[in-house]
């Protein structure tokens, strides 16, 4: 296989550039006005190298003020096939034309979308629509508990698992702490809330036993990310999980909000060969609208059903958006271009090369950075060693990551600072090509 070419090429320019429209001054005034801390989530960006996106297409997007950006976040790696693709707009389009919205009632675009899923989900029994990643996982945790009639939950230290009171504990502490204590990550948690919650370290399957030696008899599961940010597991993790959990009668949720899709048809249980009682989903499965899905044990699910409403045991599981037929329609175009032949090898080989042509010129400039990732995924630290918990993470050089991360986006390739990238199967050899090229002209600029 031939090494990536990094060597500087003239390309158009990319990145502000110096390049500030007053129509894109006054949306920044505005929005500063309007919205807390003028953005619209829970990231900000360095004043110098924020944006405000106009349009987006393949593996790039524009700002209002006309500069360009390559772009490694891709709606938090739900667009992975890059954005505005023709067969999505196409069917979009047509659903529109045919109706948006008709609540949480069966429609002809969830019914074929569930069709087309569930068996590539291993565990998947049955399926119940949502609408984002976040609420899979807080409806996976309802229904893990009442399934066992316990309370507390177990996950691992870095995992992120959605922004409800169950899962915003420990995702990204700034100190250390015992296990299982758990770290609030945001104000506005009851603390008898964040006590039902045990926190483990990941790829430590000894510490998990030991943990549910313990504690099994009040824990109704343990829920993981099979690739936990950026750390992949360590060969056999996983199906210790799988096997510690049986053993003390914990389930497992298995959170493939990111893997699922992304990986192969059949995510993160085919890619490891594992099978959950439950999983979650999100992400790629909406084609970059908001559907998400938990699947799973036909027991756990049927507890949903509202047929048993007012009986002993019934969990409600409800939301006025889930099957959507616009989104379902996105997610049926996306799942029909991903089982084409050779999308996964393509997908994979676009991250090999950037990966192995980012660590080339980091080394070229002698950076002291590490670039690593499993699969579409990638990312690097200024560290020594690939990480495999989230301690080894905090003890890289986290400064110098966000420095480096905040001069990429000036540079023109937008990455979500000091967390995980991604890949498209739109990016082109260009794109690497001139990734490369702004990644040699941030070392530079980083070592002046």
């Amino acid at each position: 296989m031939n090494a990536p070419d990094t060597s500087v090429h003239q390309f158009h320019p990319i990145g502000r550039q110096g390049r500030l429209s007053e129509t894109e001054a006054t949306q920044f005034r505005d929005a500063q006005r309007m919205f807390p801390g003028g953005v619209l989530g829970g990231n900000t960006l360095p004043a110098d190298v924020r944006f405000v996106v106009s349009h987006g297409k393949g593996g790039r997007f524009w700002d209002t003020s006309g500069n360009e950006y390559i772009d490694y976040v891709l709606g938090s790696g739900a667009m992975v096939l890059g954005h505005a693709h023709p067969v999505v707009a196409r069917v979009l389009a047509a659903q529109a034309g045919e109706g948006t919205h008709f609540f949480a009632y069966l429609n002809a675009r969830a019914v074929e979308l569930a069709r087309k899923v569930t068996p590539y989900i291993r565990c998947a029994e049955r399926i119940r629509f949502t609408t984002s990643g976040s609420e899979s996982t807080f409806h996976a945790i309802r229904l893990a508990r009442g399934a066992t009639g316990k309370s507390r939950i177990v996950k691992f230290e870095g995992a992120y698992h959605g922004s409800h009171d169950y899962a915003q504990l420990s995702t990204s502490p700034k100190v250390t702490v015992p296990f299982p204590t758990p770290v609030a990550d945001t104000a506005g948690i009851p603390p008898h809330v964040a006590e039902l919650t045990l926190v483990a370290p990941f790829n430590d399957a000894q510490a998990l036993d030991a943990l549910l030696q313990q504690h099994g008899h009040e824990v109704a599961a343990v829920i993981i990310e099979p690739i936990q940010r950026i750390i992949s597991p360590k060969p056999g993790f996983l199906q210790a999980v799988r096997e510690i959990t049986r053993r003390h009668g914990v389930l497992m949720i298995l959170d493939e909000v990111v893997t699922g899709f992304r990986y192969s048809l059949g995510g993160a249980q085919q890619y490891f060969d594992i099978q959950p009682d439950l999983a979650t989903y999100g992400k790629i499965l909406g084609g970059g609208f908001p559907v998400g899905a938990v699947a799973g044990r036909a027991d756990i699910l049927d507890q949903a059903d509202p047929g048993q409403k007012g009986q002993a045991g019934f969990v409600y599981q409800n939301g006025t958006l889930q099957g959507n037929p616009l989104g379902c329609a996105a997610a049926l175009a996306t799942i029909s271009l991903l089982e084409e032949p050779g999308f996964y090898e393509r997908l994979f080989g676009i991250a090999d090369r950037l990966r192995r042509g980012l660590q080339e010129v980091f080394d070229r400039h002698q950076m002291g950075v590490i670039v690593f990732g499993d699969g579409p995924m990638w990312h690097f630290l200024f560290a020594d060693k690939v990480p495999e918990n989230y301690r080894d993470i905090l003890a890289s050089d986290t400064r110098k990551l966000a420095r480096f991360d905040a001069e990429l986006i000036r540079q023109g390739v937008f990455v979500l600072p000091a967390n995980r990238r991604f890949v498209s199967i739109a990016h082109s050899n260009e794109d690497l090509a001139q990734t490369f090229e702004a990644f040699d002209r941030a070392c530079l600029a980083f070592k002046a």
